[in-house]
Parts: structure tokens; C-alpha cells; sequence
């Protein structure tokens, strides 16, 4: 039975390492291009919004903290927000105005034109997302997907996409961390003049 078990292990890390060269080959440039345009917007002072839910929630949150904080280097914190961090918030707004307008509500709150929402789901058909991008859309914040799964219905909605080329949720999710981390090494070199 380990035998099994132990195929199962060198499987996942072979459809990583798979799913990783073929992110890379696909989407190098555009990572690159999308850590140049959220650098212009920082140094506009504008702001950076993360969202996604279930697992893509705490990468959302990961990667919007990652920015606030730190990655590698000390410096001043960048603004980046993520529309997960307070229960009081998400509860109050499902609560009165339903769970489909989780992030929409907050994003109208918070956002200005010229900020950027980046939105994380590996089926892009939830409700809260499509409206969140939606709104983006509406109100001259550029959005940026990362999917999978062929990336749904905000596919067609988001300005700039990263679609995944997977339909396991684990490895979309990994790549999606993956370049979340690249972007933020990016955005931290680049603001620092390195």
C-alpha cells in the first residue's frame, strides 16, 4: 500500500513541476508587464485590492500582506488591501446585502479610479467575483484574474487574465501563490530601484 501512497506523492510533484515550465513558458512576459503596471500604479499612490474565496481567499490574503509588509527586503509599505481581512465586515455585508456583494460593497467603499483589483479563482464563476470585476470594469479599476479551469465567466470580464492550463484546484492554486510571489519579488525590486 505505500507503494501507492508513495506513486501518489511523485505524481503531485511531477504535475507541479509540469504545470510550472508550461505557467512560465505561457506567461513570463506578461508577469513582467503586470508587476511594471501595479509599480506604476504604487507610485501613483494608488491602491491594490486582493480577493478570492475558500482557498483563494488565504492566498489573496498572503499576497495582499505580502505587499503591506514585507517580502524580502525592508522598506515602506505598499498599499495593498485585501477584502477578506475583517469577519465583522464580510458578515455585516452578507448578512444585509448578501454574500454576492462581498467584495463589491467594500471595493466601492474603499477604491478609487487608477487602483487595481487582482482577483484569485481557479473556476472564475463565482457570483462575488463576477461582480466585483464588474464593478472594476465600471468604475476605471483595472482588474487582473488569475484562473484555471478554463476561467469561466471572468475570463470575458477581467482586463488582464492568467489562466492556469489545469482542472485540479490544488495545482492551480499552487501556481497562482507561485506567481503571486514572482509579482511581489517583482514589485518589491522595482520599487526599491534594484
Amino acid at each position: 500500500m505505500d507503494d501507492v501512497y508513495s506513486s501518489a506523492i511523485s505524481q503531485s510533484f511531477r504535475e507541479h513541476e509540469k504545470l510550472s515550465n508550461l505557467t512560465l513558458i505561457t506567461y513570463k512576459e506578461k508577469i513582467l508587464s503586470l508587476a511594471k503596471v501595479i509599480v506604476n500604479a504604487l507610485r501613483r499612490e494608488s491602491s491594490i485590492f486582493w480577493c478570492g474565496n475558500g482557498g483563494s481567499a488565504s492566498d489573496s490574503e498572503h499576497l495582499s500582506a505580502e505587499l503591506l509588509g514585507r517580502f524580502n527586503r525592508d522598506r515602506k509599505p505598499f498599499r495593498s488591501l485585501s477584502l477578506l481581512g475583517e469577519s465583522a465586515k464580510l458578515t455585516c455585508i452578507a448578512n444585509d446585502y448578501g454574500y454576492n456583494d462581498i467584495f463589491t460593497r467594500q471595493l466601492e467603499g474603499l477604491s478609487s479610479a487608477g487602483d487595481i483589483l487582482i482577483v484569485l479563482s481557479t473556476s472564475g464563476l463565482s457570483k462575488n467575483i463576477l461582480n466585483v470585476l464588474e464593478y472594476a470594469k465600471k468604475n476605471n479599476i483595472l482588474s487582473i484574474a488569475f484562473l484555471g479551469k478554463g476561467g469561466g465567466v471572468a475570463n470575458d470580464i477581467a482586463d488582464e487574465v492568467i489562466l492556469i492550463n489545469s482542472l485540479e484546484t490544488a495545482r492551480i492554486q499552487e501556481m497562482h501563490l507561485l506567481i503571486g510571489h514572482v509579482l511581489c519579488d517583482l514589485i518589491e525590486k522595482m520599487m526599491l530601484g534594484e
